[in-house]
Parts: C-alpha cells; structure tokens; sequence
C-alpha cells in the first residue's frame, strides 16, 4: 500500500472536539464513504474489516458506506454481502450498494459496450444481485461508452456519436440497469453519479436532460484535484460551481458532493474540495475511497507558502499523532478529513440559498469549456442552469449558449423588457450572421492583438504584469462603447464592451485566448467586470484574482483566498450596510467611495485581508 503523497494543512482542533465529533454526527450534512469491490472483498476477513473500519471511525463520523459490488469485472461473492451489511448497521451506520461498470480502468477507462450482448447480460445480472441486498444503488462515474467496435459503428448509423451514445445509454439505464433493480426490489432508489468533466458528457453518453428522469438521482463528483499537474486543468472553483448547476438540473434530487484524495499535489488541496462542495449545499459528503481513508499521513513540505501565517495548522493538529518524529498508525487520511469537515460544520450554518449572477448552459452544449469556472475564480458567482434565465435583471452567455436556436430572440425580449444581457467574446463569434448584428453591428475578426496594459472609462492607463492574446473586436463608433480597453503600442481593443438595444443594455467580455489570463488582469480591469456583471447583487468583490466569493439569500457570504500569500481585498455594498466576520464577530471598518465626477456615491468599501487558501464567512446588515 503506498503512503498519501498529499499533505494538509489544516485548522486546529482538539482532540476532544474530534471525539465528541465522532459521537454526535456532523450539524450540516451527512458523510459516506465508498468501498470498492476490491476492499469489500477484503471485508469477509472479520479481522481486517474490524481493524480497518476502527481505523476511520475513530475521526470520521459516517453515516453511510456504499459497498460496491462491481468493479473491473470483479465481482462480490454475493453470500458474503450479509454478514458485512450485518457489521455495518451494527455500528449504526446505513449501507447502500454500489457499481462501477468497467472492463478496466487502467486500460483508458475501458467501460461497458451496450451493443455486446455478453456485456448487457453480465450488467443485469450484477444490478439484480446488488438490488437485493440494498435500497439504494449507486453507479460510479463510469455510466458512459467510449466503445466504437465494428457493433457499435454499424449500430450507429447515421446518428453523430454523441448521439447514438445518448440514445443507446438512456436504453440501456431503463433496461439493464433501473427497470431490473425495481423488479427485484421495488423500494430500491437509483442514482446515477455524473464525474467532473460536464462539458464533454454527451459525447460518451450521459446525458443530463433524460438521464435525471430516468434515474431516482443524481450525484455529483466535486473532485478538481490539482489544477496545474492534472490533464484536465479542472479550477478550483468547480468543486462549489458544478454542485449548483448539477443542482438546477434536478432541483431537491442531487444527492451530493464526491471527492476522492487523489492528485492534491498541494497541502490544502484536498480540503478545499470538501469545503467547497460543502458550501454549494451538498446535502452529503461521499470520501473516496474506503482504503483512502485509513492511508497513512506522510511529513513533507506543505507548499510555497510555508512560513507564512495561515488558518492552517497542520502540525499542531497532528502533534498528539506524533511518535517522535513518526506518525503513530491513526495518523491517517480519516483524521485530516475529519478536521476539514469540523471546520466548514462551524460556519454552513449560517448560510442560506447560494445565489450569483445566473448563466445559461443548454443541454448537450460545449464552448468556451469550463469557463464559467475560471470567471468563478475571479471573483464572479456563477449560477448556472440548463434553461434560459428569463427574468433576471442580468444574465451571462457563453459560447455553449449558441447551442439554443432561439437564443437571438431571447436576448431581444430580456433587452426589451429593459434587462441587460453579458455575453462572451467566443458567443459573439459563433452568433455573427446568425442574428447577433439586429442588436448591434460588432465583427469578432481573424485579428490577434498581444496586450499587458488597459484602460477603463476616462481613467489613465493600467499598467498589466503580463502579456497575453486576445481576440480584436471592431465595432461602429458611437454606436457602441468601451467601458475596459486592452492596450498595445498606441491601439486599443475593446475588453468590456457596451451596446443599448431598447430599454437593456448588451455587453460583451473579451475572453484571452488562454483563460487562466484572466487572472493576471489587474485589478482595476477585474472590478470593472465585476462591477457590471454583480451591479444587482448585496455585495460584490473588488481585489486580484484567485479570490472567490460565494453569496447567499439570506445576506451572507463566503470569501475565499486559492492565493499562496494573503490577499487583500474589498468589499463594495450599499451605504448603510454593515459587513462582520460571523465567527469572529469582528465588524469591518467601511470608507465611502469617491463618486464619479465628484459626485456621491451610493455605496462603500470594506477592507479584509484573507489568508492563503482560508476563508471568512461575513454578514451583509
């Protein structure tokens, strides 16, 4: 068994308060842990299920545990099921069963084929054996087909694949999977988990329009890892974003939050992905995996920001697990867990509904991928959902946004009704001859400018640390306006831009080529964007990059730092508000901000500083 290469640095806690932790349950959410077959299978050794679930449980309170039943075409010895639930619910704690529909997951995540009958068979059997045993069942993120054999192909026909993937799979949930389970067992519940990458989903097969219907529900995989180092370069962000989005999808029916340990090449990395899917509302908490959690903790540098002061306090935590300069065997991934889990139960409390500006991801769309989560992490909070948001007094569109034929019509009707409308520079470009030109005469061209310095309305020039590639957009003088310029050797192109259109205003946000840019624009450039996008919300963020905030009906708000050094920021709300750090109770200063031409202004700043990668939970009053 290899040792976690993953450190956490994490708030204190006694030792007390974990135990009475384990006692008393957690206040905000429920916890499950996932077994695979392969650790199930180890279960039948009395001794070894013993050791191992004491192991966790002295840290971790679990509510649950999913016991899978499937995996690699590994399969449970289904007379050994019992014995194991028995243990478990005699520990009080509920079982559900799980199942991984792969051939090998080494081999690129070899899955099912629905065209091979021997497959299909195998599947409905294993979904009748699991559907005996438990009255709930869970697929892991691998409800998918990569498979393109000779059956598939001719199956295909003249259907995309992403279609014919959608079609075969919504057949194969009814008839393999859903219908058989409630044959054998009519109470059982059907969840479908959706893994990380959304964007892509109906390529392979998921499909998030039919499959929440078929299914009893869904579940969310919340893991984005390490940013930089894994492929698929998931923002932090997302563990809190897709959470909200997957929740508008099947409002009430998402179950909750999945995070596994791995690829967390930095220390806080794997706290924060509980934090986050816990502050988007998960009703739950599943840790992956079962032999995860009893992994021991290894002693290592704990990132760029050592040695500086952070809410993190990881080897004052760990010292009571301390045999000289060895951790003792409880020292293990179950503890850090735990800790993370006690510090976000303080605070979720306090909040309410999560709210933000309201974007729109039609089924089935890809464009600009995963941006909404880059945006997140610049301090704009993002609501998405998979209709149109009528109504809202702004809204945000993406590129994906084309993938609705009446989008045009849409817009007009949210302009006219005297609503704005933000839409990105990659919506522009898809829509250019398909009716964005009724609204206003802008060309997204062929042109690339390079650009580090900016300019927003009649102030002087901003200087950028970085350079970095934007699209040129060109636009009729007069008719429409730059509220934020990018700047290179005497030109300039518009990075916010403003059209009226009846009663509403239309702008457009130039995205760089390469979306993490947005980070390095200045701040000044960062709160003008923010400025317009949140203009309707109780409190907005001004300050760098790499800080969220995540906002709540109830007027509270979570800020947090992805920042190695401390970040200092401002708050911006209406005058008359008074903003205090909830557990603290530490009430900020406000000053009144300077109006435009001398003019009052109507709102002011709070000042904050935040740690790296920590969070403050304030109160809008």
């Amino acid at each position: 068994m290899n040792t976690v290469q993953t450190m956490l640095l994490l708030p204190l806690v006694t030792i007390c308060s974990l135990s009475t932790l384990a006692d008393d349950g957690y206040k905000n959410f429920d916890v499950s842990v996932y077994a695979r077959v392969f650790e199930v299978i180890k279960m039948k050794d009395p001794v070894w299920l013993k050791t191992t679930f004491e192991q966790m449980d002295q840290h971790l309170n679990i509510d649950k545990i999913y016991l899978e039943t499937h995996r690699d075409m590994t399969v449970i010895d289904e007379a050994a099921l019992e014995p194991i639930i028995r243990f478990f619910k005699s520990k009080g704690i509920k079982t559900a069963g799980g199942i991984t529909i792969t051939v090998s997951e080494s081999n690129n995540f070899e899955t099912y084929c629905y065209t091979n009958e021997e497959h299909r068979k195998k599947l409905k059997q294993i979904v009748e054996m699991t559907a005996r045993h438990f009255d709930e069942l869970i697929l892991d993120d691998f409800f998918y087909t990569s498979c393109k054999c000779k059956k598939c192909i001719a199956a295909k026909g003249d259907k995309s694949w992403s279609q014919f993937r959608m079609d075969l799979l919504a057949e194969a949930a009814k008839t393999l999977i859903v219908g058989p389970a409630k044959a054998v067992n009519p109470k059982i519940k059907v969840v479908i988990k959706y893994p990380n990458w959304y964007e892509h989903f109906q390529g392979l097969g998921f499909d998030l329009e039919r499959g929440p219907k078929i299914f009893d529900g869904i579940y969310t995989g919340t893991e984005t890892r390490d940013s930089v180092m894994t492929d698929q370069h998931l923002q932090e962000y997302q563990s809190y974003q897709i959470i909200r989005y997957f929740e508008n999808i099947a409002p009430g029916r998402n179950g909750g939050g999945w995070v596994d340990t791995y690829a967390s090449n930095t220390a806080d990395r794997y706290a924060e992905q509980l934090w986050l899917t816990l502050l988007a509302k998960a009703p739950e908490m599943t840790m992956f995996d079962y032999m995860q959690m009893g992994l021991p903790v290894t002693k290592q540098l704990r990132g760029p920001w050592q040695g500086t002061e952070t809410s993190f306090d990881f080897d004052a935590m760990i010292k009571p697990y301390l045999d000289g300069d060895k951790y003792k065997k409880d020292a293990n991934m179950a503890l850090i867990a735990a800790t993370a889990l006690e510090q976000i139960d303080n605070v979720i409390g306090y909040l309410g509904r999560p709210i933000g500006i309201k974007g729109y991801k039609p089924y089935h769309s890809t464009g600009e991928d995963f941006l909404h989560n880059f945006l997140g992490m610049a301090g704009i909070p993002i609501d998405l959902y998979p209709e149109f948001p009528s109504g809202e007094k702004i809204i945000l569109l993406t590129e994906s946004a084309k993938f609705d034929a009446e989008i045009i019509n849409k817009i007009k009707g949210q302009l006219i009704n005297g609503k704005d409308v933000v839409i990105t520079s990659g919506f522009l470009c898809a829509l250019m001859g398909k009716g964005i030109e009724e609204i206003v005469e802008l060309q997204y061209t062929n042109r690339k400018a390079i650009v580090k310095d900016f300019k927003a309305g009649w102030g002087g020039i901003i200087k950028g640390e970085k350079e970095m590639i934007i699209p040129q957009i060109q636009y009729l003088t007069n008719d429409s306006w730059e509220e934020v310029s990018a700047l290179d050797n005497g030109l300039g192109w518009p990075i916010l831009h403003r059209a009226d259109y009846a009663d509403g205003n239309l702008y457009v946000l130039t995205i760089p080529d390469n979306f993490a840019d947005i980070y390095d624009m200045p701040d000044e450039v960062l709160n003008k964007i923010r400025d317009t996008l949140l203009k309707n919300q109780f409190v907005r963020l001004h300050g760098p990059a790499k800080v969220s905030i995540f906002l709540y009906d109830n007027n509270t708000a979570v800020v947090h730092s992805f920042g190695d050094t401390p970040a200092d920021i401002r708050l911006v709300a209406p005058k008359g508000k008074n903003i205090k750090d909830i557990e603290t109770g530490e009430a900020l200063r406000g000053k009144d901000i300077q109006g435009f031409w001398g003019r009052p202004s109507t709102e002011k700043t709070f000042e904050l500083t935040v740690k790296p990668h920590s969070f403050r939970v304030l109160s809008v009053e």
